[in-house]
C-alpha cells in the first residue's frame, strides 16, 4: 500500500520471544483445527498456517505471521472458487516485499504525523518508516510478529484465535499492550473479525485488518476499476500532501469521494481534484455514518457477481484503490499484482487520531479493554 522500511535489526532482536510465542501442532478435541507448519524464517522463528476453508473449500488461510489472511476462496454465481486476496506463496515475503498484504497492523494502523504526539502531558517519538511520518506501528509492527495461535470455539462457530505481547516501548510507544485477533468463518461464508486489547499504560491504539481485494480472482491481473463501491459515509477526512488529515470532515456531496451510491471505482478517480493527487488516486479515510455494527461498505465485482458487505463497529474505513501496486511485485503462483487491481477496506480509527482534538478517542487505558468486530459476507449478485 505504501513505501515501507523494513527495520530487520528489530525484527531479529523479537526472534526469540515470538519464537517462544508460536503455537505448537498438536491434537485438539474432536472437530477442531490445528496449526501447520508453514516455514521456518531465517531468523529462526517458525510460522504456522491455520486452514478454516468449510467443507464447500470456501474460507481463508491464515498465517500466526501478522496474523495474515494468506488466501481466501470465495464462489462465484456458478458455485466457482476463486482466491480474492493478494498474498505470496510462502512466508519470508511478508517480511521484505509485502506493502501489508492480509496483515493485522497496529499498534497504531494508518500514519501518524512525523511520528510525534504527546500523551498526558508528556512527547512521544516514534519510530518513522513511510517518510516523514510513521505507518502502521512503524519498522516492526504488528505485521512483522508471529502471533500465538489456538484454536477457538465461539457462539459464531470454530476459528482460530492469536495473541500477542506488545512491550512497553516498542516502536516508541508506551505500554504493554496484551492484543488477540480471532478469525471465524462461517457456513453462510462470513469471515468474523474480533479485535480485543489491552494495556498496562495510556496509549494510542488503532488495530485493522489490511487484505487486498479482487473478487474477480487475484491471479487474474485484472482491475478493480470496474468493481462497483458502495460506501456508508456522508463525509471524509481530506489530507496533506504527506496523507496526513488536515483535521477537516467535509461532506462528500459533490466529490469524487461520493459513493453512498454504488458506482464503479475508476467512474471518478480520474478527475481533476487535488486530494486525488496526493495518494494517486482514492487513499482516504471515511466517516462511517451511524454507531455500533453497521454496514460500512459493499464492494462487487461485474463479472464473477461476487459480493463482499464489510460490516462494523469502527468509526472509519479507509478505502485505498492499489495507487502503489506497479507490478514489481510477485504474488501468488508468480503473479505479478499490477497497477489498481486490488483494493484495500480498512476499518478503523481516523488516521493522526493522537494529533486530532476533533477526531474519536483512539487511547486505549488500563482497566477499559479494547473490543471491536468487523465482518466480511461473501455472496453473489446479478449484475447483468
Amino acid at each position: 500500500m505504501r513505501k515501507l522500511v523494513i527495520g530487520a535489526a528489530m525484527a531479529l532482536a523479537l526472534a526469540a520471544c515470538d519464537q517462544a510465542a508460536t503455537q505448537p501442532e498438536g491434537t485438539t478435541e474432536e472437530g477442531a483445527m490445528t496449526g501447520t507448519p508453514f516455514e521456518k524464517l531465517a531468523d529462526g522463528r517458525e510460522v504456522t498456517k491455520w486452514d478454516l476453508r468449510g467443507a464447500d473449500g470456501s474460507g481463508p488461510i491464515i498465517m500466526d505471521l501478522g496474523a495474515t489472511i494468506l488466501s481466501l476462496q470465495a464462489p462465484d454465481m456458478a458455485g466457482e472458487m476463486a482466491d480474492v486476496t493478494f498474498g505470496f506463496d510462502t512466508a519470508a515475503p511478508y517480511l521484505t516485499d509485502s506493502p501489508y498484504f492480509g496483515a493485522v497492523v497496529g499498534r497504531y494502523a494508518n500514519r501518524i504525523k512525523e511520528g510525534k504526539f504527546s500523551l498526558d502531558g508528556k512527547d512521544y517519538t516514534l519510530a518513522i518508516n513511510n517518510e516523514p511520518n510513521t505507518l502502521h506501528g512503524g519498522k516492526v509492527g504488528f505485521d512483522k510478529r508471529v502471533w500465538k495461535g489456538e484454536p477457538v470455539t465461539t457462539a459464531d462457530g470454530k476459528g482460530v484465535k492469536f495473541t500477542l505481547v506488545s512491550p512497553d516501548g516498542e516502536e516508541g510507544y508506551p505500554g504493554e499492550v496484551t492484543v488477540s485477533t480471532t478469525y471465524v468463518w462461517t457456513a453462510d461464508h462470513k469471515l468474523i473479525v474480533d479485535f480485543d486489547a489491552t494495556t498496562t499504560a495510556n496509549t494510542p491504539f488503532n488495530i485493522a485488518q489490511h487484505s487486498y481485494w479482487n473478487l474477480a480472482g487475484a491471479n487474474t491481473a485484472k482491475t478493480v476499476l470496474d468493481h462497483t463501491l458502495q460506501i456508508n459515509a456522508d463525509k471524509y477526512t481530506p489530507v496533506t500532501k504527506n496523507l496526513i488529515p488536515t483535521g477537516e470532515l467535509p461532506p462528500v456531496e459533490g466529490t469524487p469521494f461520493d459513493f453512498r451510491t454504488a458506482k464503479p471505482i475508476g467512474r471518478d478517480i480520474g478527475q481533476s481534484n487535488e486530494q486525488l493527487t496526493f495518494g494517486g488516486g482514492f487513499d482516504h479515510n471515511w466517516v462511517l455514518n451511524g454507531s455500533g455494527m453497521r454496514v460500512a461498505a459493499v464492494l462487487v465485482d461485474p463479472t464473477s457477481g461476487r459480493r463482499m458487505t464489510v460490516s462494523t463497529d469502527q468509526p472509519g474505513l479507509q478505502f485505498y484503490s492499489g495507487n502503489f501496486l506497479d507490478g514489481k511485485v510477485t504474488g501468488k503462483g508468480g503473479n505479478a499484482y499490477p497497477y489498481r487491481s486490488a483494493v484495500a477496506l480498512e476499518t478503523q480509527y481516523f488516521p493522526d487520531s493522537p494529533n486530532q482534538t476533533g477526531f474519536p478517542d483512539a487511547t486505549l487505558r488500563p482497566g477499559k479493554p479494547f473490543h471491536s468486530r468487523t465482518i466480511y459476507a461473501f455472496d453473489t449478485v446479478a449484475t447483468n
